[in-house]
C-alpha cells in the first residue's frame, strides 16, 4: 500500500503488545526496531530502535532496551534491517507551481520543435483556453534552434500560450499571447528582461526573465481552491520521496492563503517553510511578519530575490561572455543600487533573504549588497544556486558566514557546462567539495519542478560525479537533513535523530553508506514519518 495511511498498529510478532498491569508513566505511541540507524548526530551516529511519545523522539538506542518502553497503545513497527534517516528537507522548491504543472502541459520529454507543435495542437482540442505548459529545452531539439510564435502560430490561432522553458527564465508564447499582452515591435524591453525580436524588429515569441511577465499578468490565476488542490497533490509526491520538511517559493498572497486554509483545516501532512517574493515585503512586514512567522507547520522562512537567469537560458549573469555565446554576459534583474535598496530593506524588515544568484557577476553583486549589511549572520542569509563562482567569490562567502543553497541535480541535467563556461571556469561550477573544505554552511534542494523532487537524486548527483567536486556519502546526506535544518533556525528540533528532536524520519529499503555510489539513485523510500504519524507507506 502506498499514501498516507491511518494509524496502524504493529508488533515483532504481528500483534499488539501484551498490556501491562503498570504502565510506563511516559508511553511511546510509536516505537521501531530492528533498524539500521543513522542519526546524523555526530555523538551518537548509529542506532538500531527509536521511540517516540507524540510528535517527539524520546529514545534512540538498541532494540531490546527501546521495546521494554513499551506500553499497551504503543504502535511498534519492526524494521526488519531497513535504513531510517531524519525526515529529508528540501531547501528550495516551487512545490505550489509543481502541483499546478501536473494539471497543465507537460513538454518537458519533446525531442523536437514538431513534437511540441503536435503536444499543443492536441491540447488546444481538448480545451478552450489558455495553454500552459513547461519543460521545453531547446538543447534537446533536432532543430537546434528556439521555438518561436510562428510555430506555434501554425497550430494554434485563437487559444493564448505560454510555455516556459524547464528552468523557467524564458518563454515562448503566440501571436494571441502577444496580442493580448499588447507586445508589439514599438515595446520596449523591460528592466531586467528582453524581447526577442527578428530582423524587421518584430517580437519572436521568445521572452526572457522579466520580460515573461508582460505575458504571464495576462494569465487567469487559479482560485483558492485549485491553489489547495495543487498543494495536496504536490504533497503526495513529496512524501513519497522522503521529504519531510519543504522550503517552497511562492509568488502570490493567493498562495499562502491556500496553504493557511490548509494548515487551518489540519490537512498540511508535511512541514512548509515559506518563501515570499521580494515584490511582497512591504505588506508582509506591515503585518508585522517576519522570519520565524509562523508554526511547525507553516513558518515564513523569508524572502527570495532573483538576481539573474539560468545557464541554460544564457540569462545567468556572469563576468565574461558565455564560451558559446561571445557577445553574451546574461541578464541582472535589478542594477547593483536597485538590489542593494532591496536586500537592505529586507534585512531591515527582519527577514532571511534568499537570493538567486547563478551567474559569478550575479552573485557578486549579491555578496557586495550582503557586505553593507549590520549584524548580518545573525539572519543567516542565503545565496541560491552559486552555481558559478571563482576562488575570491568563495572566501569572500566564507567571510559573511552565509548560507549555500545548491541544487545537485544540476551536476546531471546541465550536461553542456563546460561548453558554456570553459574549461577554466566550469572547474568552479557547483564547487561543493570546495564549499566544504571552506567551511561553508551548504544546504541543497531540488528547484522542482525544474528538477526531480527526490533528495536521493541530488544525493547521488553529488557523490557520483567526475572531476574533484564530489561530496563523501555522509556530507551529501548533510546538505538534505542536519545542514538544512540549520538554513530555517531548527537545528535544534530537526535534521538529526535525537530524543527531543521532531518525530521526522524517512525509511529506505537500502543503507546509501553501504552501497555502490551509483546506485544510490536506486534506493526506495519504504516510509515517511512526519510528527510520529506515519504519511507515506509502501513498506
Amino acid at each position: 500500500m502506498s499514501g498516507p495511511t491511518q494509524s496502524r498498529r504493529y508488533s515483532l510478532h504481528g500483534r499488539r503488545p501484551r498490556k501491562r498491569s503498570k504502565p510506563l508513566i511516559l508511553c511511546p505511541s510509536l516505537i521501531l526496531v530492528n533498524a539500521n540507524i543513522i542519526t546524523m548526530d555526530p555523538s551518537h551516529p548509529r542506532g538500531e530502535a527509536l521511540a517516540v511519545l507524540q510528535d517527539r523522539i524520546i529514545a534512540v538506542g538498541d532494540s531490546k532496551s527501546i521495546s521494554r518502553l513499551a506500553g499497551p497503545e504503543t504502535i511498534l513497527i519492526d524494521i526488519r534491517g531497513r535504513t531510517i534517516l531524519p525526515g529529508f528537507i528540501d531547501c528550495h522548491s516551487h512545490l505550489i507551481e509543481f502541483g499546478l504543472s501536473l494539471g497543465n502541459l507537460d513538454v518537458s520529454c519533446v525531442r523536437s520543435i514538431r513534437e511540441l507543435k503536435e503536444r499543443v495542437k492536441k491540447q488546444a482540442n481538448q480545451v478552450n483556453k489558455w495553454i500552459i505548459g513547461r519543460g521545453w529545452d531547446q538543447e534537446k531539439f533536432t532543430e537546434a534552434r528556439y521555438p518561436n510564435r510562428y510555430d506555434l502560430d501554425h497550430v494554434v490561432k485563437h487559444n493564448p500560450i505560454f510555455l516556459r522553458r524547464i528552468c523557467g527564465h524564458i518563454a515562448v508564447t503566440n501571436s494571441a499571447a502577444l496580442g493580448i499582452a499588447g507586445i508589439t515591435s514599438r515595446t520596449p524591453d523591460p528592466p531586467g528582461g528582453k524581447i526577442d525580436r527578428d530582423a524587421a524588429g518584430r517580437p519572436t515569441g521568445i521572452l526572457r526573465e522579466r520580460a515573461m511577465d508582460l505575458v504571464e499578468e495576462k494569465v487567469p490565476h487559479p482560485t483558492e481552491a485549485e491553489y489547495k488542490i495543487a498543494s495536496l497533490n504536490a504533497f503526495k509526491k513529496a512524501l513519497a520521496v522522503g521529504l519531510t520538511t519543504v522550503h517552497c517559493i511562492i509568488s502570490s498572497k493567493s498562495e499562502f492563503t491556500a496553504l493557511q486554509e490548509l494548515d487551518r483545516e489540519g490537512k498540511l501532512p508535511l512541514r512548509l517553510q515559506i518563501l515570499i517574493p521580494i515584490h511582497k515585503l512591504s505588506f508582509a512586514a506591515q503585518l508585522g511578519i517576519r522570519t520565524g512567522f509562523g508554526n511547525e507547520w507553516l513558518r515564513i522562512a523569508g524572502v527570495k530575490i532573483f538576481t539573474d537567469g539560468s545557464l541554460g537560458a544564457r540569462t545567468a549573469a556572469l563576468k565574461a561572455p558565455y564560451s558559446d555565446d561571445p557577445t553574451n554576459r546574461g541578464i541582472l534583474t535589478y542594477n547593483q543600487r536597485e538590489l542593494e535598496k532591496l536586500i537592505y530593506r529586507a534585512h531591515k524588515a527582519g527577514f532571511q533573504i534568499a537570493a538567486h544568484a547563478i551567474g559569478d557577476r550575479a552573485v557578486h553583486a549579491v555578496l557586495k549588497g550582503y557586505t553593507k549589511l549590520k549584524d548580518i549572520k545573525k539572519m543567516r542569509h542565503r545565496i541560491e544556486h552559486a552555481s558559478v563562482l571563482d576562488s575570491r567569490l568563495i572566501e569572500w562567502t566564507s567571510r559573511l558566514k552565509l548560507i549555500v543553497s545548491v541544487q545537485p541535480s544540476f551536476i546531471r541535467s546541465d550536461s553542456w557546462i563546460e561548453s558554456r563556461l570553459g574549461s577554466k571556469r566550469s572547474r568552479y561550477a557547483n564547487a561543493l567539495r570546495t564549499l566544504k573544505q571552506r567551511h561553508i554552511m551548504t544546504v541543497a534542494g531540488s528547484d522542482c519542478p525544474i528538477e526531480p523532487m527526490s533528495p536521493l537524486i541530488g544525493i547521488s548527483a553529488s557523490v557520483d560525479r567526475p572531476g574533484h567536486q564530489s561530496l563523501t556519502v555522509d556530507d551529501a546526506i548533510s546538505l538534505y537533513t542536519r545542514n538544512a535544518s540549520y538554513a530555517s533556525f531548527e537545528e535544534h528540533t530537526k535534521g538529526s535523530i535525537e530524543p527531543g528532536k521532531l518525530a521526522d524520519l524517512v525509511v529506505l529499503n537500502k543503507d546509501p553508506t553501504k552501497i555502490e555510489i551509483s546506485d544510490i539513485c536506486q534506493i526506495r523510500v519504504l516510509m515517511t514519518i512526519v510528527g510520529g504519524k506515519i504519511s507515506y507507506d509502501s513498506f
